[in-house]
Formats: structure tokens, sequence, C-alpha cells
């Protein structure tokens, strides 16, 4: 593991043990050094698009079997986790994404005591979660325990304090975890994944989601980050395309984030209920979700539209 504390001022030239100065010493990895100080670069569209994030100091830095990681302290978002040098989430507009993932599937099924995150280690999803008293109990799978330890330390406005006793967290794969799950044991599924590269890649195939449907319950939901609709189409066809072929109802729904490739991001909710309706009330402590937008989520942009409803569904995965 590594660990580095930087801080990026003009004192940043004075020496360190009277030897080196912080401009000589290389920048932690996937951070870039200009004259105006540090910088993140995320890199997009294979390496023609560049997402740039002037860096006011690094938090913690930490080299783990699964991926790199990263909590930065950016002068216009604010602290962020930073996975594999791509963004997941900061503290100005990270409540957007986690309730945009949650609050829906707990707003459409009648009776959500059970619900599993598979990912989601910086916690924001859980918090929302939690905020509905009919929830019984929250399973978070999270494949690297150093995410959860690096959330609770470092963005605790993102992770909150972690001590409702309804949560239960599990450093597994997704995938094995699901496999050892009976059947007919969760309510409600988020898949609340990175990116699908490195330990992310096995959440986005069709095996995954026949196995999360195995473990949801009659009438369960399942949703799933389905990426940028402008930059990884290729991502949300695939999604969309395996949840055809498995669940009867399939609607895609947007949400804006912006500190993720082009600022608009989609969501896939799947269930075989015939009818998506509000059951309860959204929590009254919500910063972006409000009932009138989440209905607006789900009547798509006619781009959006045209492009998800002329998909076909995927061959059933092998089981």
């Amino acid at each position: 593991m590594l660990y580095l504390r930087w801080r990026h001022t003009r004192a940043a030239r004075n020496t360190i043990r009277g030897e080196r100065t912080l401009t000589s010493i290389p920048p932690p990895k996937h951070l870039v050094r200009r004259e105006d100080g540090l910088w993140l670069v995320d890199t997009e569209e294979g390496g023609s698009t560049l997402l740039g994030f002037r860096i006011r100091e690094v938090l913690f830095e930490a080299q783990t079997p699964h991926q790199h990681i990263l909590v930065l302290d950016s002068f216009d978002y604010g602290k962020m986790l930073v996975l594999d040098g791509i963004v997941q989430t900061t503290v100005r507009d990270g409540f957007i994404y986690n309730e945009m993932i949650a609050h829906p599937p707990l707003l459409f099924h009648p009776d959500p005591r059970r619900v599993l995150i598979v990912g989601g280690g910086d916690l924001g999803a859980a918090r929302e979660v939690l905020k509905y008293p009919e929830v019984e109990s929250l399973v978070l799978v999270e494949i690297d325990a150093q995410v959860v330890e690096a959330a609770r330390t470092h963005l605790p406005e993102i992770a909150g304090s972690g001590d409702d006793p309804r949560l239960v967290l599990h450093t597994e794969d997704g995938m094995r975890f699901l496999e050892a799950t009976l059947p007919a044991q969760f309510d409600v599924i988020l898949v609340d994944s990175s990116d699908p590269i490195g330990p992310a890649v096995g959440l986005f195939r069709p095996e995954f989601y026949a196995a999360a449907k195995r473990a949801l319950r009659p009438g369960g939901i399942l949703v799933v980050q389905s990426e940028s609709p402008l930059y990884h189409r290729s991502t949300g066809e695939n999604v969309l395309s395996a949840l055809r072929s498995l669940f009867a109802t399939v609607r895609p729904y947007w949400s804006v984030v912006p500190t993720y490739a082009g600022g608009f991001w989609m969501f896939t909710l799947a269930t075989d209920l015939d009818e998506l309706s509000f059951r309860r009330t959204l929590p009254a402590d919500t910063k972006f979700a409000t009932p009138s937008f989440i209905r607006t989520a789900f009547d798509l942009p006619p781009f959006l539209r045209e492009w998800t409803e002329n998909l076909p569904p995927s061959p059933p995965a092998k089981r």
C-alpha cells in the first residue's frame, strides 16, 4: 500500500528534509504537474477526449490488488474518489448519482425490505437506501475493502457515519457472491459499479445479470448504472439487450452528473412488474431527486428513446 499526502500551494517549493522539493518529486499515478499545480486528467474515447480537474491536495493514495485508489481535494469539486484515474464521486455532485440510482427502485417497489448493492464502496448509494424505514437489511458487496476504508476516512460527507445496524458489508467479488446466494433473497438490487474495466468487468456480463435475477424475489427490481449514452454507447447497448432477454419490463432512465464524461448518464431499471408507480414518499432530505424529476428521467429525450427502443434482446445467458 502507498500512502502519500501532498499539498500544492506556493509553500510546495519548500524543501523536504533539506533535499528535494515537491515540484521535483514525481506526482502520484494518474496526476500530471503543470505550472499551475497538479491536475487529474481523465481520458475518454481512446484518448481523444480529456477531462481535467485541478487538484489542491492528495489526501490518500493506495495501490491494491484490484486497482489504484486516490482521494483528492480538487479546487472546483471538493474531495473526490478516483479509481484507476477515473472520478467515481465528489462531494460537490456525488449526491446526484447516488439519489438517482437508489430512489427510483425504492419508490416503485411494493415492499423493499431486503436490498443488495453490488459495488458502491463509497457508501453514497447505501446512505440513500438507508433513509427508508421499510428497508430491514442492506447488504453491500464491494470487492476492494480499501475503497470503503478510504471513503469512511476521507469522504464522510458521502459515506456517512456507517453505523446503521441494517448495513452488512461483504468484501467479495459480486459475481461470486451472487453465485453463492440462494434464490429469491432480495427485493431490490443496485449495481453501483465503476466503469467496465479492471475489477468491474464481470458486472457487465449477461451471466451476472442472470445471477442477479435469480437472487431477486418475485416482483423484485434491478437497477444497473449504464454509463454515458454519448461516450459509452456500446456498454449501454449491452446492458439493455441483456436485461431485455431476462425481464418483462426494462426501462432506461437518465440524469446529469457533471464530473462524468459528457455530464449525461444513463441507468437501466429491470423488473417483471407490469407497472411502475410511486408506492411511497420520497425522503425529505434529498438534494436533487424529486418525484417530478424522477418521472421526467424515464421520459427519454428523442435521441435516447430512438436508440434504446430499437435494440434487440441478446441471446439468453449461459447458466
